[in-house]
């Protein structure tokens, strides 16, 4: 599997959907919370060009929002 990383806020609906989403279909992520980790929103930032949450990467491929098909073809779930 490959390596899910996602840069969230608690208050992001999108953010929290997601989460389900990947728990439903037991995905492995490691989660950022750019509302309090400054270091983590930068690199977000820096990487992604984008300011809004929710931001994943898996691999080295971005989805900046909750983008249900495209995450379901990365990471080869049907």
């Amino acid at each position: 599997m490959k390596e899910v990383k996602i840069y969230s806020t608690p208050t992001c609906m999108y953010c929290r959907a997601m989460k389900d989403f990947f728990k439903k279909h037991d995905v492995q992520y490691i989660d950022f919370d750019v509302s309090t980790d400054a270091i983590k929103r930068e690199e977000m930032i820096e990487k992604s060009g984008q300011m809004g949450v929710p931001v994943v990467f898996i691999g080295n491929e971005i989805i900046v929002g909750f983008d249900k098909e495209r995450l379901s073809k990365l990471l080869d779930i049907s």
